[in-house]
């Protein structure tokens, strides 16, 4: 668990954590020349029957903003610090509106300072400060008048704190379910979730490598785990992991770690950086994200430069995309925001924007999706729950589908909450992605009336090849497969050697296809030994003669002997009765004596002979025929 601090400059809030820890977090030179924090700090804070809470000692100065947010934005419990003796300040407002933007669960306003002035102006302080807190969601909130010189108060302000943490974690119990809020809000109380820890220091160690410190966000990270840096987004070995200095086996959600990566460069992460162990993590430079201004007089357009800060990243960034509905002056709409570089986010991350120049807050927001579609024209539809948010992104997503690895990344949950929400939104999963059942049936439909068309064109053929279904460009080869599959489960097509037709399909021929069918079985008939040769038939009677021919074979009407040359049933079992009657068994007859059996020519003869080897009348030996072994295998 973490406790960050928040507060104007010199209100004490370093001093408070020293007579708290008994840990100085100014450890840069500069910070103790000139009295102020400049960098982040850290300390273990003991409390009993807690455990030790992490403490984020932030900067308060107004040049530092930047900084006090990415150390505010991974922490449970806000320590809020106003002197009494100066009372709420330009950056005690800024500091509450920024832990307002990151929906902090909890916060503790420590009135320092208290030796230094009268109860009467102490209660005035106070006062103040509840005014400050009226609008907020932090309107409840303790507090405590204390003194890092006297000590007064330390002891309550310790009890305070070990309130917050016990209310803390059976919120952090919880399971993730609900609204996007609830569900970005509890995530990283579970261990079964991803790991991700944006990182907010990275140094050199003799003898070990590169460090990198943060706060885990989500899920558990083992020794010996690979993990990838974005950036860079190389991949690294966890050699060793230190939790409040101690080496540790494993860390969890909400611990302040320092994990050990040898195989990255110091140079090459940073903070801003962010550390998943999950390499498929893709990093984006769009988010969908519903927007709160808290500054009404700025104006807001596609061009207006800003900062986007999410954990300890800080880009720059504009918005693409407002929707306001009705009402153009709204505080609240959602955009898409366009990133000037890439970062890794995911669903429900609350982030916060500012002006480059002046360097103020203005707003924040919730991400609602991190890796959205470029859409054409049409708004980002606003959500009220995870179940219509992956809903309206399959709906999207079409015959594309979504790949159900990356949904929880996308909406924000546990991987298992994922898996129970495409259940509960009853989407169809073909091959690890998913689809709205509605998409699924259009494209059976789809396929259905590709394949009746073509059947109903071209009735001489065996029906449409599953290539052809494939190039229809609707959707990806596999789905198509798939969604075919389930055709031929249902009974609704038939498959034969990569041919897909309507289940029980026979074509038939119209009057004028029969008529020239008639025709060329006559012509066959005419010659039952010798027939004439495809090319010949294609010549008297149009380029459909091949296809009809096809047909009827198909229907038995005709035998293919060879590629150019069909026969009738008839006539080739007369010429295979011939062969059977003369052929003396185990003897060897030569393409003379089966040419004098069968009275035909040597162009007729050899064809006839490869079908009759082909299909076990005959047996061919180095030098001629016999008759067949198996002569009953096969009936012709």
């Amino acid at each position: 668990m973490i406790l960050g601090t928040a507060g104007h400059i010199d209100h004490g809030k370093t001093a408070l954590v020293k007579a708290l820890t008994g840990v100085d977090t100014d450890r840069l030179p500069e910070e103790k020349r000139r009295g102020i924090t400049i960098d982040l700090g850290f300390a273990p804070l003991a409390i009993e029957g807690v455990g030790t809470i992490g403490i984020v000692d932030v900067p308060g100065h107004e040049a530092f903003v930047r900084t006090m947010l990415a150390g505010a934005s991974g922490i449970d419990i806000a320590l809020l610090v106003v002197a009494a003796d100066e009372g709420v300040m330009p950056q005690t407002r800024e500091h509450v509106q920024i832990l307002s933007l990151l929906t902090i669960p909890q916060v503790i306003v420590a009135l320092t300072k208290c030796d230094l002035v009268s109860d009467e102006w102490l209660a005035l302080a106070a006062d103040d400060i509840r005014v400050l807190l009226a609008d907020t969601s932090f309107e409840d909130s303790e507090v405590i008048p204390v003194s890092a010189v006297t000590g007064s108060g330390l002891r309550e302000l310790r009890e305070a704190i070990r309130r917050a943490a016990e209310l803390t974690s059976s919120r952090s119990s919880l399971t993730t379910s609900g609204d996007a809020s609830t569900v970005a809000a509890n995530n990283r109380g579970a261990s079964a979730d991803i790991f991700r820890m944006p990182v907010d220091r990275a140094f050199t160690i003799r003898g070990t490598g590169t460090v990198v410190t943060g706060t885990v966000w989500s899920g558990t990270i083992d020794r010996d785990t690979s993990v990838t840096v974005f950036p860079p987004g190389k991949e690294s070995r966890v050699r060793g992991i230190q939790h409040h200095g101690a080496a540790v086996k494993r860390a969890g959600p909400g611990e302040r770690v320092a994990l050990a990566l040898p195989d990255i460069d110091v140079a090459d992460v940073s903070r801003g950086s962010v550390v998943v162990a999950d390499n498929a993590w893709p990093p984006t430079s769009r988010v969908e994200a519903e927007i709160n201004l808290t500054d009404q007089s700025v104006d807001i357009g596609p061009r207006t430069r800003l900062r986007f800060h999410l954990g300890t990243a800080d880009v720059g960034a504009r918005l693409a995309r407002v929707t306001r509905g009705e009402d153009p002056q709204r505080s609240n709409f959602t955009a898409t925001v366009v990133l000037d570089e890439q970062l890794l986010a995911r669903g429900g991350d609350r982030f916060v924007l500012r002006l480059p120049s002046p360097p103020i807050t203005i707003g924040g927001g919730r991400g609602i999706d991190p890796l959205p579609r470029r859409r054409k024209g049409r708004a980002l539809a606003l959500v009220e729950s995870v179940a219509d948010s992956l809903a309206q992104m399959a709906t999207d997503a079409g015959l594309e589908g979504l790949a159900v690895d990356l949904l929880p990344i996308r909406l924000g949950v546990l991987p298992a909450e994922a898996a129970e929400l495409v259940r509960r939104v009853n989407l169809v999963e073909l091959r690890s992605r998913v689809y709205r059942p509605e998409t699924v049936e259009e494209l059976e439909q789809t396929i259905e009336r590709a394949i009746a068309k073509h059947v109903e064109t071209f009735p001489l053929e065996l029906g449409v090849q599953l290539q052809s279904l494939r190039s229809l460009g609707q959707a990806p080869d596999d789905v198509i497969d798939l969604v075919v599959s389930r055709l031929v489960k249902n009974g609704r097509i038939e498959v034969r050697q990569s041919v897909v037709r309507p289940a029980g399909w026979t074509g038939k021929l119209g009057d004028r296809a029969r008529a020239l069918a008639d025709a060329m079985l006559h012509e066959i008939c005419m010659s039952p030994s010798e027939p004439p040769a495809v090319s010949e038939l294609t010549a008297a009677f149009g380029e459909s003669a091949p296809a009809l021919l096809r047909y009827l074979e198909r229907a038995g009407e005709v035998v293919r002997v060879s590629d150019d040359r069909y026969y009738s049933p008839a006539a080739v079992e007369a010429m295979v009765g011939k062969l059977r009657t003369a052929l003396e068994p185990s003897r060897v007859y030569s393409p003379a004596e089966l040419r004098d059996v069968l009275g035909v020519s040597r162009k007729y003869l050899i064809p006839f002979l490869e079908f009759c080897d082909a299909t076990g009348v005959t047996d061919r030996k180095a030098d001629g025929r016999v008759i067949g072994s198996a002569v009953g295998s096969r009936r012709l």
